[in-house]
């Protein structure tokens, strides 16, 4: 895997030759790392969701709970966006489950419906293997890292990271390979005002190189609060034929 930050390369040499050496610290910074999280279960954010001008529908972005999965605690992260006008409807499910220490994911669920497309697929990953298998179908196949991220747990998986202005993360953590890298491109601060307040945000331009909400043609933006929250209170994105879709905070309530 490599990862970069701004024009900072680190190989995955030094960073594995880094891991052995400092095997010790490395598990005491995850657990620090743990610590301060700026999510927790319990977690949720509602939405106001519009297409165009016209306020259609809801939204939530939650973290329903703790469960566990290959034998590691995660989170199990939900999002969901529906609404619509006829011949015009939206109706987005994702769920992650995301592994607590290591924040990848272990289980990816994308059931989408907007206007005339639609996906329903459900991913069992097992990192160590760098394999998946589809229960829906039977499916299996090979994963590129040992540490995938699916679009949602990519959203939580910014919430972890500074977030300065003018910096790009350029990451090969997707679980397909032709969705990689994945580019999260931070590109201002701006002060917004969502149904449930206002709010200093910090931007994010991610690009994920497939559909969806955050893919490559979505040309979405994430507003994430200014502060240790990180909560995204503004998402924008784009959907076939009907243009803008977007989502507003309207409540939040911090998880525990």
């Amino acid at each position: 895997m490599t990862f970069v930050r701004g024009h900072r390369w680190v190989s995955a040499a030094a960073a594995l030759a880094a891991v052995v050496v400092l095997a010790g610290a490395g598990r005491m910074q995850e657990g620090a790392r743990a610590a301060r999280l700026p999510f927790a279960s319990g977690e949720r954010a509602e939405y106001q969701v519009k297409l165009g001008a016209l306020s259609v529908g809801s939204g939530y972005v939650e973290i329903a709970g703790m469960e566990t999965i290959g034998g590691a605690q995660t989170f199990h992260a939900r999002m969901r966006v529906s609404g619509g006008v006829p011949l015009a409807r939206v109706d987005d499910r994702y769920e992650s489950w995301i592994d607590a220490q290591g924040l990848f994911s272990r289980r990816f669920i994308q059931d989408v419906h907007e206007v005339r497309y639609r996906r329903n697929r459900t991913y069992d990953f097992d990192p160590a293997r760098r394999t998946f298998r589809r229960p829906d179908n039977g499916e299996t196949g090979t994963i590129p890292t040992d540490k995938p991220l699916d679009e949602l747990s990519f959203m939580y998986y910014a919430r972890t990271l500074p977030l300065e202005v003018g910096d790009t993360y350029t990451l090969t953590r997707y679980f397909k390979e032709s969705g990689n890298p994945v580019v999260l491109r931070v590109v201002r601060k701006e002060t917004v005002t969502v149904p449930a307040g206002r709010f200093r945000t910090v931007v994010v331009q991610p690009t994920i190189r497939t559909s969806g909400i955050f893919g490559e043609g979505g040309r979405a933006e994430i507003y994430f609060t200014d502060d240790e929250r990180r909560i995204p209170v503004l998402i924008k994105s784009r959907v076939p034929v009907v243009g803008s879709l977007t989502m507003s905070m309207r409540t939040y309530r911090a998880g525990s």
